[in-house]
């Protein structure tokens, strides 16, 4: 999984409605994204106004709220 929600998010939810995959899941303290799903299109990541969504080797191994 290239993408992973880090500690910045505010789920605001542009994420999950701009993924048209349904891979972006809300969690309780930040949205996650569904590996089992994603397409690792990125739009997620380019939707995020706090760029919270990365790729997993710039997160510094932090890992997705389930």
């Amino acid at each position: 999984m290239p993408y992973v929600i880090t500690a910045v998010c505010r789920q605001c939810n542009t994420c999950i409605a701009g993924c048209d995959s349904g891979a972006v899941l809300e969690g309780q303290d930040r949205n996650a994204i569904d590996i089992t799903i994603c397409i690792e299109c990125g739009i997620c990541a380019a939707e995020c106004p706090f760029q919270a969504i990365v790729f997993e080797e710039e997160s510094n191994s932090e890992s997705p709220a389930p």
